[in-house]
Order: C-alpha cells, then sequence, then structure tokens
C-alpha cells in the first residue's frame, strides 16, 4: 500500500452535487466517494498483481503548468503530464501490472481517467470513487490490463477545461499475436482555440455550451500541421487518438485506401479496406497505413462533417507526410485478426431504455441529460450480468458513440 499523501478520504470535504462549470457544456455533478472509498481502494490495489510472465510498469506523472508551442513560434501557457502536449505515452502489455504514481502541482485539483479501459472503479479516476487530488498531493493508481488496444488518459475533474489546456496522453497495450508492420507511431488529434496573442480563450458562450469546444488550431501530437517523415513502400501501423473535446474528425489521408485494423475495442475480426473513417471526441483506431511512392507528400485531413451543430462543417488540415527513399517492407497484415465471438445471438428484449436528450435552461440555454436528468442514477448492475440496452439519442444533434471491435458502422 503506497504511503500518498492523497487517498480516498484524506484531508478532502465532500462535493456532493457541487457544481463547477467551466462554460463549454453542463456544469459538471460531483459527488463525494462513499464511505468505504479506501478500502475499497486498499483491496484494489493489493489485488493488481501481474498474471505470470508479466510486470509492474511503473511511471511517475507530474501534472503541471508548462509552455508550449502548439504553433511553431508561439509559446502558449498550457498544463501537461511531464511538461509536454500530449503526455508520455505509456506503453505496456496484456497481463501487466500498470502503476502510475500521479503529483498534482497544478492550481487545482485533479485525477486521471483511464479511458476505454476496463479497470476496478477505485483507480478510474472519478469523483464517485475518489477526491480529487488537491494541489501538492500524489495519488497511485494501480491495476492490471487485461485487454490490448490504443487507450488514453485524460482528467475528469473541471475535464472540459484542463483537457483543452493540454491535459491528455496516450496509453498502448499490447497482445499476443499482434500484425507485424513496418513501423508504428501513436499520432493524437485535438484542436485548440488560441486569441491573437497566442494564449488559449477562455471558454464559455451559449454556442460552446451547446457544441463544445471546436477549436480553430487543429493538432497532431500537440504541434500545428506537423510534417510526418515515411519511407516509401512501407506500411506502417498508426494508432490514432481523438482527443478533442467536440470535433468530429471524418478522417482522409489523401483520399488514399487505408485500412483499419482496430477501434476503441482493440483488433477488429478482420481488416476493412476504406477511403475514410468518421472518429467521434474521444475515439480511436488503428490503421495499416501505405505504401506511398517516393517524393509524394500526402495530407491528413478531415473531411467536412455535419454533426447538426451551429459550426459549419469544413475540411481542415492536421498534417503533411512527406514521402523519402524506398525502405523494404516486412509487413503482413492477416485475413484474420482475432476471433470475437457474439454476446448476443438472435432476437433479445433490451432491459432497459437510455434515452439522450435535452432540456431548456434558464441559465445556459440548453442541458443535455440522460433520461430527462442532468446526472441520471438508473437501476444499478451486477457484476458479471449481460444485459442488452437500447440506448437512443432524442436530440437533433449527433451524440458521441464508441465503437465495438465487432462493429462495421464506423467507417465508409
Amino acid at each position: 500500500m503506497p504511503s500518498d499523501t492523497n487517498h480516498p478520504h484524506a484531508g478532502h470535504g465532500a462535493h456532493d452535487h457541487a457544481h463547477h462549470g467551466h462554460g463549454a457544456g453542463p456544469p459538471v455533478m460531483h459527488h463525494a466517494p462513499p464511505a468505504d472509498a479506501l478500502a475499497a481502494y486498499t483491496r484494489a490495489y493489493e489485488a493488481a498483481r501481474p498474471a505470470p510472465g508479466g510486470r509492474v510498469v511503473a511511471v511517475a506523472l507530474e501534472a503541471r503548468e508548462t509552455e508550449w508551442e502548439f504553433v511553431p513560434g508561439t509559446r502558449t501557457r498550457a498544463w501537461g503530464y511531464d511538461g509536454q502536449v500530449p503526455g508520455p505515452v505509456l506503453e505496456a502489455n496484456v497481463g501487466d501490472v500498470l502503476e502510475v504514481r500521479l503529483t498534482n502541482s497544478l492550481p487545482e485539483p485533479t485525477t486521471i481517467h483511464w479511458h476505454g479501459l476496463q479497470i476496478p472503479a477505485p483507480m478510474d479516476g472519478t469523483d464517485m470513487v475518489q477526491h480529487p487530488i488537491a494541489p501538492g498531493e500524489t495519488f497511485t493508481y494501480r491495476f492490471a490490463l487485461p485487454d490490448a488496444g490504443t487507450f488514453w488518459y485524460h482528467p475528469h475533474s473541471n475535464e472540459t477545461e484542463q483537457l483543452e489546456r493540454g491535459l491528455y496522453g496516450a496509453l498502448v497495450v499490447r497482445g499476443p499475436g499482434e500484425p507485424e508492420l513496418d513501423a508504428e507511431r501513436v499520432l493524437v488529434l485535438d484542436d485548440v482555440s488560441l486569441d491573437r496573442q497566442g494564449q488559449i480563450k477562455p471558454l464559455g458562450g451559449l454556442i460552446e455550451h451547446h457544441d463544445g469546444r471546436q477549436g480553430s488550431t487543429c493538432l497532431v501530437n500537440g504541434r500545428h500541421e506537423p510534417e510526418l517523415a515515411m519511407s516509401a513502400g512501407q506500411i506502417e501501423r498508426w494508432r490514432i487518438v481523438n482527443a478533442s473535446s467536440a470535433r468530429y474528425v471524418r478522417l482522409s489521408i489523401g483520399g488514399r485506401p487505408f485500412t483499419i485494423l482496430g477501434t476503441d475495442g482493440g483488433l477488429i475480426e478482420a481488416p476493412v479496406t476504406v477511403n475514410e473513417v468518421l472518429l467521434a471526441a474521444a475515439d480511436r483506431v488503428d490503421l495499416a497505413v501505405g505504401p506511398f511512392a517516393e517524393g509524394e507528400s500526402v495530407s491528413i485531413e478531415a473531411l467536412p462533417y455535419n454533426r447538426r451543430t451551429v459550426a459549419r462543417a469544413k475540411r481542415e488540415q492536421f498534417a503533411t507526410v512527406r514521402v523519402g527513399p524506398a525502405a523494404p517492407s516486412r509487413a503482413v497484415i492477416p485475413a484474420t485478426l482475432r476471433r470475437i465471438e457474439p454476446l448476443v445471438t438472435g432476437p433479445v428484449t433490451p432491459n432497459r431504455e437510455v434515452h439522450l436528450g435535452f432540456k431548456l435552461s434558464a441559465r445556459h440555454g440548453v442541458d443535455f441529460v440522460v433520461n430527462k436528468e442532468p446526472h441520471h442514477r438508473d437501476r444499478p448492475v451486477k457484476v458479471g450480468e449481460l444485459q442488452v440496452w437500447d440506448v437512443v439519442n432524442d436530440t437533433l444533434m449527433d451524440h458521441p458513440s464508441t465503437c465495438t471491435a465487432s462493429s462495421s458502422k464506423c467507417w465508409r
């Protein structure tokens, strides 16, 4: 058990139903962790043991203020893990234990949510299970890694603002039998709104409250329109994370075909070759890209996509690939990437309906709700129980949904 200066009940008052609005979304509903939070944390910490042949991957992270050049030559006051945007790429294997000791050097509380991972609730970084980590304090997250895939980490405290300032990073978990390509790179997509002095604009306004913030400066790995070098004749695996808070990225790579290897749930059953793929906010996708010819210049861009918001959809540039001299290729993409057994077969009766809706708000114009409530508490489920939910979007605009590993409806 670590001797952290912050643990689930140390030195913090309850935050039950406290509102912390950040101007670009509905007010965040905070709830205090349960009375047995420390005991639950201790059990989860001690239960995290590597599988046979696995190891403990120990990482120290610091969330702190930094100066970052989103745009070359312009220094912007930002926040980052270890002073960089995005934070370090964390890498491990299935069966390993990830142990991350986070030090909060920010002027406000923070947490880390491990997006897409199946982990115990006390390690998930939400206010329901963990008191936010106060400035100057530390907290250790420790959990086993049961699934391979591309994941990411970010705060769940004042999330929209902290994410906008640069607090996010990628996590790669590798499994056995991964396809072997010529190279691999992680590309974290984001956007930011900068003022004339190159600083991040304050969040707020009715349009941002309704649509979420869609920044005017597109980023790849924290840089505006970077150039990427790639060898001619090679095929690379690109692990792509959409870390923007509201942008839907209809991704195109020079209009060329590429092959989808995996989505949010890891590798899909069989590779699918397409010309574009739609990534809602927080989505991930693994692609096989190339080969290209020497001397080519290929644009990584977002094609127009109308998610039925106030903002006008347009084509936007993220990065450019410059193709250099040829190199030999050893890439092999198998016809079957993995077997995925269906959870449900045949006709079923849904256990419940989840309605995504909205209601008028005197303060914000519109508040988005789940089953008519801003923070819905539905009937609990039991561990190991299989349920079928019908999720219904009753609003007039798109709502992000997670692509499952067996889904073919996420791309075109």
